[in-house]
Order: C-alpha cells, then sequence, then structure tokens
C-alpha cells in the first residue's frame, strides 16, 4: 500500500518503506534498519496519543508483547510509548491473516489444518506462560507465514493478574470469537477465554464459517451466550475436540497440555512425502481490504435457525448492549491492505476498492455525441412521458436502449459515449423504435429490437449480438414473443417462440437447445439467474388469485424440473446460502402511493422444495433488493430498512433526503447499498451498522421522468455510474463523494 503524503519517512531510527494497513486508532508501516532488517511499525494517531487511557493500553500492549516469546509470535525488536506518537516496532512477517488466505483459497485440510491448530496451541502456551491473556484472537490476528502461524497484535490483551484497565461497559473484542465470560464480565477472563476463541478461529479455518454466525453482532453474541456451537460440517474426531473448546463454562475447556494430544489424534500428522507441500506454499498477501467482517454473516443452508428466540431477556440485553458498545467504540489498528495490519474490522464496511484505472469525475447524456456509429441520438420528439431505458453495467460499461433510443455504451473510467449502434429500417418512424438490452457476455452486448411490421398490425422483434467494444453488429436472429421474456442467463440467450423457447449459445449465436415450457394459458414467464445455483423461469398467472410456478432449467439441454413456489404475489430476490430468497406482497392498502409492502420473507430449498416463512415486522414497502445478505427496502420516502433473511426480524431503520429513490444495490463486497433519486442525489449506508455514510449534491441536469420512474445505481469496480430520469448518467467516487466534473 503505498505511502501517503503526511506519512512520516522515518520513525525512531526506521526508515519508512510502505503502509501495511490503518484503522480508527492508529497506522502499521512497513520499516527497514539501516542493516536491512524490516519491522513492523505500529504509530498511534495524533488524537489518542494525548488520551492517558489509550496511552496506557498501548503501554501495556508494549509489556505484553515483551513478555512473550516463541515461534509462533512476532516479538517486540524496538517500542517508545512515551514519544510525542507512541509507536512500537515488532518482527515483520510476510504472509497473509488467516482470514484472507480463506478468502483466497477457501478451508483449510488435512497437513495445513494440522499445522495451525498446533502451532496456536503452542503459541497460547507461550502467551499464557508469560501471564498474558490474549483476549482477541481470531482470523485477522493470525499470520499464515511460510513457517508457520503467527499470533499477531495484543492491543487488548492483558496480564492474568492485572484489571486495572478492564471497565465495566468497556468490554472489548471481536463477538463471533469472543467467550461468553468476555460478554458476562470481562474481569474474570482467564486463558480458558483464549481456549474458547481458539475453539471459534479454527471452526472458521476447517469450514469458513463461525461456529456463531449470524446476521449481526448483537445475534452473534446472543448465540455465544445461549446457544450450541454450529460445528456439523466439522468431521469427528476433530468436531468432538472443537466442542469441548467451546464448551460455555470455561472449567470445562481443556487446558493446552490435552488439547495439542487431542489435536494430534483428531489430525494425523501427513505422510513423509507430501510434508513438502505444505511448508513451502505461501499464499499470496491480501489486497487492501480483504479482510473480511465478522458482522454480518449468513449461516449454513440446511440447519433450521434457532434465534426465534430473540428479543432476550432484558437482563442478557443488557450485557450485550455493554459488550457490544466496547466493541464498536475501542478499534485500535484496524486491519488495511497487508498481512502485518492489525486488529478490529469495525470500519470494514467503509474501506472502499480501488477506482477503475483511468477514471476521473465525470456526467454526460444518454443523447450527447458518440465517436463511433451513429453520432447524434434519434430525433424522436418529445422524450418525456411515456419512454423508457433499459441498461445494464458490465466490463466497465454501462450499455443503454430504449423506446426510440438506439443502443449506447457509455465507458465508465471516462463517461465517454463509445458508439451508438445501429439505424431505425426505413419508414419506421423514431418513436416506434424501441432497443433492450439484455445482457453482455464476453465481448458481445445482446440487444433486442422492436419495430412494426409493415401492416403496422403486429411487432416484429430481433436479437442482435453487437461488439462490445465498437458496436459493430455480429449476428441478428428473429424471436417471436409469446409468453416468456427473452433474457440473457449465463452464456445462454433464450429467445422466445410463442410458449417455447430456443437457447442460443454466446457470444456465437448458435442454437443449443429448443424447449417447450408446460406451462398453461393465461402464464407470463420471466427467467431469473440466482448466484451459484441454475436459471429458473417464474410463471405468474394474475387471475382473480395470483398462482406461481417456477422451474429449474438445465442449461445444457432445456430439460427442467417443477419447483413449488407458494401463490399469491411474491417478488424473486435472490439466493443466500442455497436457498432462493423471495418476498411476499401484501395486498395494496391504499396507503403509501400504491408502493409495495412486504409482509413475509420465504426461503425454498431448491432441492426440497421445503418453504420457510419469516414474519417481516412493520410491513417495510418501497423498492427491495438482497444486499449484503440482508434484505434491504427503498422507500418512497427516503427510509431505508434492513432485515435479516434468516429471522425477518429488522436490523436497522435509516432516514435519507432522496425522493423516491430507485432499487437499492450493493459495493462489490457487500459492505454499503447506495440508492439514488431523480435529481441525481445519492446516498450510502453502512449496510452492517444502517450508518449513513455520506449523501451526495443533486447532479442531474432536471428533474423530470424520461419514462424511467426511479433513478438507478450501477456499481463499476470501486465506482458508481448513475442513471437518472432525464437520461444524465454521471460517476461517483465512494471515497470522495463530493468530487465532481470539470464542467459542474
Amino acid at each position: 500500500m503505498a505511502l501517503h503524503k503526511d506519512d512520516p519517512r522515518s520513525l525512531g531510527g526506521y526508515r519508512i518503506v510502505d503502509r501495511l494497513g490503518a484503522g480508527g486508532m492508529g497506522v502499521v508501516y512497513r520499516g527497514r534498519s539501516r542493516s536491512g532488517r524490516e519491522v513492523a511499525v505500529k504509530v498511534v494517531h495524533a488524537q489518542y496519543a494525548e488520551d492517558t487511557v489509550f496511552r496506557a493500553r498501548f503501554r501495556q500492549e508494549i509489556e505484553a508483547v515483551r513478555k512473550v516469546s516463541g515461534a509462533f509470535t512476532a516479538p517486540v525488536v524496538d517500542a517508545d510509548p512515551e514519544a510525542e506518537r507512541p509507536w512500537m516496532a515488532t518482527q515483520y512477517v510476510p504472509g497473509p491473516t488467516l482470514s484472507a488466505h480463506i478468502r483466497r483459497h477457501g478451508p483449510l485440510r488435512g497437513p495445513q489444518l494440522r499445522r495451525l491448530a498446533l502451532g496456536l496451541v503452542e503459541a497460547l502456551r507461550e502467551i499464557h506462560r508469560a501471564g498474558v491473556v490474549h483476549r482477541d484472537l481470531k482470523p485477522g490476528n493470525v499470520l499464515m507465514a511460510a513457517d508457520g502461524p503467527r499470533v499477531i497484535d495484543f492491543g487488548i490483551s492483558r496480564a492474568a493478574e492485572n484489571q486495572t484497565l478492564t471497565e465495566t461497559g468497556k468490554v472489548i473484542g471481536t463477538p463471533p470469537f469472543m467467550s461468553p465470560e468476555q460478554f458476562a464480565d470481562s474481569r474474570s477472563v482467564g486463558p480458558a477465554s483464549d481456549v474458547f476463541s481458539l475453539g471459534a478461529l479454527l471452526v472458521f479455518a476447517a469450514t469458513g464459517r463461525g461456529p456463531f454466525d449470524a446476521d449481526s453482532p448483537y445475534l452473534t453474541a446472543w448465540r455465544v451466550l445461549r446457544e450450541e456451537p454450529e460445528v456439523e460440517a466439522v468431521a469427528e474426531p476433530l468436531r468432538a475436540v472443537l466442542t469441548g473448546c467451546l464448551a460455555k463454562d470455561p472449567v470445562d475447556r481443556p487446558g493446552l497440555g490435552a488439547l495439542a494430544q487431542q489435536f494430534a489424534r483428531a489430525l494425523p500428522e501427513p505422510a513423509e512425502d507430501d510434508a513438502h507441500t505444505v511448508t513451502l506454499r505461501l499464499p499470496p498477501a491480501p489486497t487492501a481490504g480483504e479482510e473480511p467482517g465478522p458482522a454480518v454473516a449468513e449461516r449454513r443452508p440446511g440447519r433450521r435457525s434457532r434465534l426465534r428466540r430473540w428479543p432476550v431477556l432484558a437482563g442478557v440485553a443488557g450485557v450485550l448492549a455493554l459488550a457490544l458498545t466496547g466493541y464498536l467504540v475501542f478499534d485500535p489498528f484496524s486491519e488495511g491492505g497487508k498481512s502485518q495490519a492489525a486488529n478490529s474490522t469495525a470500519d470494514e464496511s467503509v474501506r472502499w476498492d480501488p477506482l477503475p484505472k483511468g477514471w476521473r469525475p465525470w456526467r454526460t447524456s444518454l443523447f450527447g455525441t458518440a465517436a463511433r456509429g451513429t453520432a447524434k441520438p434519434l430525433d424522436s420528439g418529445d422524450r418525456t412521458g411515456s419512454g423508457s431505458v433499459s441498461c445494464m453495467g458490465a466490463a466497465g460499461a454501462l450499455y443503454c436502449g430504449g423506446n426510440g433510443t438506439l443502443p449506447v455504451r457509455i465507458d465508465g473510467a471516462t463517461g465517454r459515449l463509445a458508439w451508438r449502434a445501429g439505424s431505425v429500417p426505413s419508414r419506421t418512424a423514431p418513436a416506434d423504435y424501441d432497443s433492450f438490452v439484455l445482457g453482455v457476455h464476453k465481448d458481445v452486448v445482446i440487444v433486442g429490437e422492436s419495430v412494426p411490421n409493415s401492416a403496422r398490425d403486429d411487432t416484429v422483434v430481433t436479437a442482435v449480438a453487437l461488439d462490445a467494444a465498437t458496436g459493430a453488429r455480429r449476428w441478428s436472429h428473429g424471436m417471436r414473443p409469446g409468453s416468456v421474456d427473452s433474457a440473457v442467463v449465463g452464456d445462454l440467450l433464450m429467445a422466445p417462440d410463442g410458449n417455447r423457447v430456443t437457447a442460443r449459445d454466446l457470444p456465437g449465436g448458435a442454437v443449443r437447445w429448443t424447449a417447450t415450457l408446460p406451462v398453461g394459458d393465461g402464464y407470463s414467464c420471466r427467467f431469473h439467474s440466482f448466484e451459484g445455483l441454475p436459471p429458473y423461469v417464474g410463471c405468474v398467472n394474475g387471475g382473480a388469485s395470483t398462482r406461481n410456478v417456477f422451474y429449474a432449467v438445465d442449461p445444457a439441454d432445456g430439460s427442467v424440473r417443477k419447483l413449488a413456489v407458494p401463490d399469491g404475489e411474491v417478488d424473486p430476490l435472490g439466493a443466500v446460502g442455497g436457498e432462493l430468497v423471495f418476498g411476499t406482497i401484501s395486498p395494496r392498502d391504499g396507503q403509501g402511493g400504491g408502493e409495495r409492502s412486504y409482509a413475509e420473507v420465504l426461503l425454498i430449498d431448491p432441492d426440497t422444495g421445503a418453504v420457510r416463512r419469516k414474519t417481516l415486522p412493520g410491513g417495510p414497502r418501497g423498492r427491495a433488493a438482497l444486499v449484503g445478505g440482508v434484505l434491504c427496502f427503498a422507500d418512497s420516502r427516503g427510509q431505508m430498512t434492513a432485515h435479516s433473511v434468516r429471522t425477518g426480524a429488522r436490523l436497522w431503520q435509516t432516514s435519507t433526503t432522496l425522493q423516491q429513490p430507485g432499487t437499492p444495490v450493493a459495493d462489490g463486497r457487500g459492505r454499503a447499498v447506495f440508492a439514488a433519486s431523480a435529481s441525481g442525489r445519492v446516498a450510502a449506508v453502512d449496510v452492517r451498522t444502517g450508518a449513513l455514510l455520506w449523501e451526495s449534491s443533486a447532479r442531474a441536469e432536471q428533474v423530470e421522468a424520461f419514462g424511467l420512474s426511479l433513478a438507478r445505481v450501477f456499481p463499476d469496480e470501486g465506482s458508481l455510474i448513475v442513471l437518472t430520469p432525464d437520461g444524465t448518467v454521471f460517476t461517483v467516487d465512494p471515497a470522495h463523494p463530493d468530487r465532481l466534473s470539470p464542467t459542474e
């Protein structure tokens, strides 16, 4: 990570060569001594250097690390807790954090898991032998070095006999890996607390999920205190060992000596021929912001949720409030980018991804002059009123079409109108021409074009493949509108032919198969893509009582498998943990301007058809989307509300100044949710906490409707592309939403 202009160039005799990470309380740098020795230098932010309690905590951390020695920790090389800005230098350990390794490579297996487990046991034995309790053992505080794991960050550790800095209401740690006693009475925390954290960490290492993962830190804390861990995905005999580590009562947990023997038996030593593959594998260091946040996590599918006992008893709720307040308030050296950065992930959701290469602030219009193809837009008369626009963001660009609008590409980094494709057939008025973007696959954009036939008593619809770079026409095939809407699903164009569907391979357009959908008259069908699942086609008969039928479609041959979806008005929202997620829509009650009100969330197992219903308290209104693993709603008043997918419980509700915002959209990592209004004002909200991160100024040329009643937001790598109803298109840097183009 590059140094900032105000970063120090040297500290304590160490030349600063790189920035490893930053958090709410300080910065971690990579430093180099005159002899060439590399160290990690942790420096306190200036505003906290004047805080006597924080300075005492930092001094305590230095003392704790100095007490600890061993092959599986990073020793202190130098420190000055009395400096104007206190700092500490520890051995630099190249390698990613455990959490970054799991994110990149998946859960650990066999020799790697054995090495981690036994290495961490040895590290804790050295830590406890020095009279120190770590209190924040988590994946972000374990480095995967080439010669074994390293435990880092003793920022909230304490000597076993020292309780002077442990205050009521200041419980600190990371909820998914905290022990019950850390929530209940942090002054009673002893070495057994680290054993509990070790058990939780190893479940995560073996499965990619924590044993107490839930939709919020409060629910996670409740599960740690009251519920049994979810360890079914861990194979025996390791499961039994980890279950023992996760016992609620500290006295029931094994000691480290016994635990080392149990791990050695449960995780057999690898064959000699295989051992070298473990020692030589050094995963790459993570990129900036790669550390996963623990607060918003979905549990594995197939296990019935036990969170229905929420809300908790008043006494437990008080404990959670105190504990989680401490978690949110005290955030020393939150992990930033590279492997040596440390500690909390409380601010993870606001660490924005890098902007696209060559990005600059820009604002343009769908009706500007294009660099290639048809330069000027069609003269279709009044652009307000009945027109419509369809757009799709993909591969660093926005592709749009619409009523009286030729297909156009806008580059995401520069705002340049790269091309405007095609022309209107002779004797066709511009207002009679429609184009609609169906999808983008590799280097082609698939667009549907619709014009009246020569007798003007029917419509001719054609699927056209355009070169994504130039807008040149590659091929076209006619489509016969029927009961099924056309769509691009994966590498297939689903082209309707009455109640039949012809699937064409992309990008070439050859026919893969043709199939007839087994639906009766009166049904209208649409294709849906759900992450990690085959394509589905949903068919609705909106008669006196709405009837639904869904089919999973095999993309190889077009064979279908029926999925029972409850009747009534439902909204397919996505998939979580292998289950389909639907929102049930309440009958219109004459309020809210006809805006949708949602009553329940349905979770449907695609294999068994089992349906789980969860009530949505308060009947959230507006546009709904599944973002960052939670259900988010944006209503016409600008109020944004989030509900748990698993329980239906309301997680947060936040007011913005947006009027009639469009459908909420998450950033690429599901940490922030965005919505925009017709005026071009954009709001960003933290998915995990509901905190309003920022609101931008209004940037539309004029507030009116070009047939598109709502604004839309399209994530483009680390930036946003926003389309407003008047056809204005602009970009936003989420880290600096006030950056405007030179013409604004």
